[in-house]
């Protein structure tokens, strides 16, 4: 089965939920006309990695002006349950591609922010999410943790879709979860830009014998709202360089990394690679040793099927 996916590497309307929406409808219409069955957008992409920001936080203390940015910033982030998601359902439907799209993810109940990526369907609409389940260093701030149930793969038309989020991808019993329910192919938004990243996408897809797809976006000190550049005095001009790029079950760069500039990173893929590739090596079957390891992530459920 040959497929073509995208990796969208584009920067946000930043802070700007309604804007950036909109920027997502123009890329899927564009990259569908051009045949990707699959489009990735990178890690956060609505409202924007929050990269430089501090939220006016410090040990012991934090600052009025940063609880204000932190309202902003859960004002334009996604509401699962509201309309945003319809928006991009539509826009799956529409342009027939799997969308698996990076955002803040907002509990209106609680108040707590998490880093997702949602997975939409041309027929069925969302699918699902993954919330990260450990946010790295200061991402902390404010980013909650996720548990197990949020370690979801999908059972869709054009294979099985799984995935971590950045730092998440450095977990190796998180990567196991997601080896365990036979993820085929693996999607990786992240904000890391450097040159590492990509041996480590390599690494994950020799090890997990399945196509990786790590998305990152290309972004610039100037592409933030005026009002937030003041924040921003430390940072280069150049705040993330991208580097996405496409990896087989060998391990073997297919197309990427793409750097300092936007674009998409696209391959035709084809998933009868996966089960070839098993004859040498199979982290869950004739190599697992499962006579002396034992695996479990706690809640973790069976994958969702479409």
């Amino acid at each position: 089965m040959e497929l073509k996916v995208g990796l969208v590497q584009e920067s946000p309307v930043f802070f700007n939920k309604k804007a950036s929406l909109k920027k997502v409808e123009d890329l899927v219409k564009k990259h569908s006309k051009e045949g990707c069955d699959l489009l990735v957008f990178p890690e956060s992409f609505i409202p924007g990695y929050p990269r430089g920001l501090t939220f006016g936080t410090t040990i012991g203390s934090r600052t009025e002006e940063g609880r204000k940015l932190f309202s902003e910033y859960y004002k334009n982030s996604i509401d699962i349950e509201g309309e945003e998601v319809g928006y991009v359902e539509k826009l799956a439907s529409k342009y027939n591609t799997y969308i698996v799209l990076g955002v803040t993810e907002k509990n209106k109940v609680s108040g707590s922010l998490y880093c997702s990526m949602l997975y939409f369907s041309p027929k069925r609409g969302l699918l699902g999410s993954h919330k990260k389940i450990k946010p790295t260093g200061a991402e902390r701030v404010i980013w909650a943790e996720a548990d197990g149930t949020s370690l979801n793969t999908f059972q869709t038309e054009i294979g099985k879709l799984g995935g971590l989020i950045c730092w998440e991808n450095y977990m190796p019993l998180a990567r196991m979860s997601m080896y365990s329910r036979g993820v085929e192919i693996y999607i990786a938004p992240t904000a890391d830009a450097r040159e590492e990243w990509t041996s480590s996408m390599q690494h994950i897809a020799l090890e997990g014998r399945c196509f990786v797809l790590a998305c990152n976006m290309f972004f610039a000190k100037s592409m933030y709202p005026h009002n937030y550049r003041k924040l921003l005095k430390n940072e280069p001009e150049v705040v993330c360089r991208g580097g996405s790029l496409i990896v087989s079950p060998q391990g073997k760069i297919m197309a990427g990394p793409l750097y300092d500039k936007t674009g998409v990173v696209t391959a035709t893929i084809n998933l009868d690679e996966i089960q070839r590739n098993k004859l040498d090596f199979d982290v869950i079957g004739h190599y697992a040793r499962n006579d002396i390891f034992e695996f479990n992530a706690n809640g973790q459920r069976e994958t969702i099927i479409e």
